[in-house]
């Protein structure tokens, strides 16, 4: 039986908080998307712009996100965000897009792709497909159901782990000679087969957006982080300043490697890479780089996502069984457990990639509606950065929405469908429980 208290436990340092915004941003996009970028974009200067301007957002957001998480040092993140800002309805929308829908879909995708590199190697049975990132799911949800510090003490591990492979894969490219600058120049000219300028840009923008996003779940743990004025915002800034170097060299170290013209497509890139660098054994051994990698954002994802389910039984909008804490673990057990098992339904129901093609666009539009909430708040921001910050993450994401919209609309409506659908489920939680009055620490 599951205590009733409210109160979570603050465990969390900066090495923890910092682990989950790199470990949701570098996961398995790090080894896939450079390569599709490079090829359509077709130059490294291109690339190169393309992954800084998405720093700028990125970095833009996480100072807003850094006040946010100071004002409303609890955990849930944008769904405390956005009913502080607009109040409980639009929370609520958000809220069950993540906890019923998004969350569940991302944790599925990240384990069923984690498979294709398990059988890489170790011997799998083909019936086994769906128990590997079935097993992953579990551990993982185990792990954070268990206690808060020892999840992220395994987080941090993982995810530290995750950038000595990386900045290693640096040095050994450059170390064993197979890193050539040559391959890099001409910096500014196209290379032939290389997609038109525009829909190449706008490609490569949406590419270099899916693989930073993540940096904002930090927010979502800021209950159990300790001293959270000082903490959060070290861990957004210094952990998307860690993901944009991580990026750049990772990105021309690719290239410098394998020149844009001899990659053949973002899925046979892990073999080719690895085949230069290693020789036959190299399959194997990105294999694994790219496993820690999936495994950190797994691992992330795990400590964040119940944290929206729990705040919202917290504040009235969500079963009350999911906001109680474990009484001997202090954590969201029921919460852990909500989260964890709707992931695993839809692994069996192998419907991840069609939620993510419908969800992401909702999702844009709510992690800018999150950041205008500074505009609302009683006391006014102060920083050297207010107002241009919030302006420009609104503007791109607004500008990453519309790319969105245009590529393909069909699941893009069909996801703001899907976050509507949530509406009967809100008028029958509210008319059994009185909502709970959030207090501001800047009010």
């Amino acid at each position: 039986m599951l205590c009733s208290v409210s109160t979570q436990r603050r465990e969390l340092g900066l090495v923890s908080t910092m682990a989950v915004v790199i470990g949701e941003s570098i996961a398995l996009g790090i080894f896939l998307t450079p390569a599709t970028m490079a090829k359509s974009l077709g130059s490294p200067l291109l690339l190169c712009l393309v992954w800084l301007g998405m720093a700028l957002m990125a970095m833009c957001g996480a100072l807003c996100y850094s006040e946010l998480a100071i004002r409303f040092p609890e955990s849930g993140g944008e769904y405390v965000y956005l009913r502080a800002g607009y109040g409980e309805r639009v929370a609520f929308f958000y809220g069950w897009m993540s906890t019923v829908v998004m969350y569940p879909g991302v944790a599925a995708a990240l384990a069923f792709g984690a498979s294709a590199y398990v059988s890489e190697l170790l011997p799998i049975h083909p019936r086994g497909k769906l128990v590997v990132p079935a097993l992953l799911l579990c551990i993982f949800g185990f792990v954070n159901l268990v206690g808060t510090r020892f999840s992220g003490v395994v987080m941090s591990s993982v995810n530290v782990l995750k950038l000595v492979i990386l900045f290693g894969l640096v040095a050994w490219a450059i170390l064993s000679g197979h890193a050539h600058a040559a391959n890099l120049v001409p910096l500014t000219v196209r290379r032939p087969g290389a997609d038109a300028l525009m829909p190449a840009i706008a490609g490569a923008v949406v590419s270099a957006f899916f693989s930073f996003g993540g940096w904002w779940e930090a927010s979502k743990i800021a209950g159990e982080v300790r001293n959270p004025k000082r903490t959060l915002p070290l861990a957004f800034v210094g952990g998307v300043f860690l993901v944009t170097a991580v990026y750049l060299m990772i990105s021309a170290v690719f290239l410098a490697v394998l020149p844009i013209g001899n990659i053949e497509s973002n899925t046979a890139f892990v073999a080719q890479f690895g085949g230069v660098l290693f020789g036959v054994a190299g399959t194997r051994v990105l294999s694994a780089c790219v496993l820690v990698c999936v495994c950190g954002g797994i691992a992330a994802l795990a400590m964040a996502a119940p944290r929206v389910s729990y705040a919202m039984a917290q504040g009235g909008s969500f079963f009350p069984v999911f906001g109680k804490l474990h009484p001997r673990f202090g954590t969201p057990a029921n919460a852990i457990l909500l989260q964890t098992g709707l992931a695993l339904a839809v692994l069996f129901l192998g419907a991840f990639d069609r939620i993510l093609a419908y969800i992401i666009f909702s999702a844009v539009l709510f992690l800018a509606l999150a950041a205008s909430t500074l505009f609302r708040m009683p006391v006014p921001v102060r920083g050297w950065w207010y107002p241009v910050a919030p302006v420009v993450f609104i503007a791109l994401c607004i500008l990453m929405a519309l790319l969105i919209l245009m590529h393909d609309p069909g699941p893009a409506l069909a996801g703001v469908a899907c976050v509507l659908c949530g509406w009967p489920l809100r008028r029958f939680l509210v008319s059994r429980r009185p909502m709970v009055p959030l207090v501001s620490e800047g009010s």
